[in-house]
């Protein structure tokens, strides 16, 4: 067996060899000669999701435009590649030169999901870098995580040396480009370059705060270690979008992902303000793209992948101010090139028929809306700002345009919620099904209607006005389910609901703190890996982890965090302040809403971070 020596010696051995292999259409190759920083850019899950994603696409765009910077994907092999590599000493290698992901100058984590977190740390260990930053040693990559997990990185602050926080397209290059002047000045070490890098804005090292617990296990206190280490770390954001890199050309995949196609990113942020959503928050100020910019990305992106759909993606597409515009704009080209659109995450409220006839028909004969709360009262605590006739017209609109099935989502466990929102979630389905049946014959699809409502728990996340909530105990939560399921009487509806298991760790590592760090290490040392796929996930392998390791869960989920206490994530300026959040919090409890950016500036403070909206000012 010793001949075994690289990941194509076991290939013939493995599924979809398709994802190791490198050399797609598309990629880049470089001459390692002019090469001055090499990165290895990690994503926590299989090839398949990882190349679906547009952040990494946006990333190894950016980054490959630098000359002296060459950028590679790594993606976590799958469990039977990873028993090979491990039976056989094979490291975790980069696709496009095949190189040891150790022999890098940076290794660079994308943290989308806080059930990744195993498996970026067990990429770390197949690549035989020390998982802990204390333990790693001149010559060691710098190790650095971003995405939106890192909006509270504490439970694996341990794991890494860098965090940027916020959008990455400047800060990478900035920290790539300090790398490269302290190497070429022999002034590089490990602690030299964390150090220096404390001055680029948007960069958190976890190493230089120590962190004070008061005796009831809350936090004291973030203390920076020098006084040249900022107290708080800025989110960075690209103010002008229409100005930003986008991908050109994106890499040909040789398997099918979960998403081949073209992805539009038309704006970020959000003028909603839904009280339960993290991304509406932290992604704030609202920044829009051109309709003339994105049309010549479309085309541009068509001509050198020939994909035959578009994707419109942001945080709700159907708020878009030049929606219209945009749609018009490509469908001047696209219906003759037989390219479809697709509009995803559309609000009920902004629903109509003109976006009906844009909608792709392509991969799906149905339509999918987030009400989220079975009843208005508990619509208005989150803040939702839709109603029960919004969704009636919606899928009226839906059912005349063709379409005869309708997905839905909701939440359990949202603040106080009562078993009549949760009777109220099968109400409102079997609603849409007399929408149906109310239309004349000859305006509704053929083959009847179908109804999915997928329900999830909720999970209280840092930077939102629920960010202090008490989370639904596990079998509260699995009360609600089991009291809606009976509630659902009619076949035509679908009901699919989250584990409440993988909540209840989600929303560990989302309000966790640095002291969960064991826990994680312990986990991966005992194999744990894509916790984030329904048959590798063991809610009960975690309570054990998190038992020896002498960790209270309930204090991060249970337990309501305290309005005045020091949160982990507090280290970090998202630009919405907390005073806001806890206006919002208020609302919530007396049952007002808020309007959106759209019809009233309602004060966050997201507009000091700048950006080109016309709300912000």
């Amino acid at each position: 067996m010793s001949e075994i020596k690289n990941l194509s010696s076991v290939l013939k051995s493995v599924s979809k060899p398709g994802r190791y292999i490198g050399g797609e259409y598309n990629s880049i190759i470089k001459d390692k000669q002019n090469i001055k920083c090499r990165i290895a850019f990690c994503f926590p899950d299989t090839y398949e999701i990882g190349m679906s994603n547009l952040g990494v696409r946006i990333l190894y765009d950016v980054l490959n435009r630098e000359e002296k910077i060459w950028c590679e994907r790594v993606y976590a092999p799958w469990v039977d590649m990873k028993e090979k590599m491990e039976q056989y000493s094979i490291p975790l290698t980069a696709l496009e030169s095949g190189d040891a992901v150790s022999d890098f100058d940076m290794v660079a984590f994308s943290l989308q999901y806080e059930m990744c977190y195993t498996t970026a740390i067990a990429m770390l260990k197949l690549a035989g870098i020390p998982t802990l930053s204390k333990d790693r040693v001149e010559g060691c990559p710098i190790i650095i995580a971003g995405g939106p997990c890192v909006y509270n990185a504490e439970p694996v602050a341990d794991f890494f040396d860098l965090i940027n926080v916020g959008e990455g397209e400047e800060v990478l290059v900035e920290i790539s480009n300090l790398y490269m002047e302290m190497k070429e000045s022999g002034t590089y070490t490990r602690d030299a370059f964390l150090k220096a890098a404390t001055a680029i804005e948007g960069v958190y090292i976890p190493s230089l705060y120590d962190v004070e617990y008061n005796e009831d296990g809350t936090i004291k206190e973030y203390r920076p270690k020098y006084d040249f280490v900022p107290k708080k770390i800025k989110k960075r954001i690209i103010a002008d979008l229409d100005s930003a890199p986008y991908p050109e050309k994106l890499v040909m995949p040789y398997v099918e992902t979960v998403h081949d196609r073209i992805v539009l990113e038309v704006y970020r942020g959000c003028i909603r303000g839904c009280r339960f959503c993290q991304a509406g928050m932290v992604y704030r100020p609202i920044r829009e793209k051109s309709p003339k910019a994105l049309c010549k990305a479309a085309k541009c992106l068509y001509e050198n992948t020939g994909y035959e759909e578009i994707s419109l993606i942001s945080l709700s597409i159907s708020d878009y101010s030049r929606l219209r515009e945009l749609t018009d704009g490509l469908l001047s080209w696209t219906d003759e090139k037989r390219v479809s659109l697709s509009l995803p995450s559309l609000r009920l409220d902004s629903f109509s028929e003109e976006l009906m006839e844009k909608v792709s028909s392509v991969r799906s004969g149905g339509l999918t809306f987030a009400p989220e709360a079975g009843t208005q009262r508990l619509r208005d605590v989150i803040n939702k700002n839709v109603t029960e006739s919004d969704l009636e017209n919606a899928v009226k609109i839906a059912f005349k345009g063709g379409k005869n099935n309708v997905k839905l989502y909701f939440m359990n466990g949202l603040p106080t919620e009562t078993l009549e929102d949760i009777e109220g979630i099968a109400a409102l389905s079997k609603k849409v099904i007399d929408c149906y049946y109310s239309l004349p014959k000859e305006e509704r699809p053929k083959g009847g209607v179908g109804v999915t409502i997928s329900v999830a728990c909720f999970v209280p996340k840092p930077f939102t006005p629920f960010q202090w909530e008490r989370q639904d105990t596990r079998e509260s939560l699995e009360l609600k389910q089991k009291h809606l399921r009976e509630k659902i009487t009619d076949k035509r509806i679908r009901y699919t609901y989250h584990d409440s298991g993988v909540s209840r760790i989600e929303a560990i590592f989302a309000r966790g703190d640095r002291r969960l760090a064991p826990a994680i290490a312990m986990a991966v040392e005992e194999g744990f890996i894509f916790d984030a796929w329904d048959e590798f996930f063991s809610y009960d392998r975690w309570m054990d982890v998190f038992d020896r390791a002498g960790i209270d869960t309930d204090f991060y989920t249970t337990r309501g965090f305290g309005l005045d206490e020091v949160l982990p994530w507090d280290i970090i300026d998202c630009g919405v302040t907390k005073e806001y959040l806890l206006r919002e919090r208020a609302k919530a409890y007396e049952g007002k809403t808020t309007p959106s950016c759209a019809e009233h500036c309602n004060g966050c403070g997201a507009n000091k971070l700048g950006g080109n909206n016309k709300w912000c000012k």
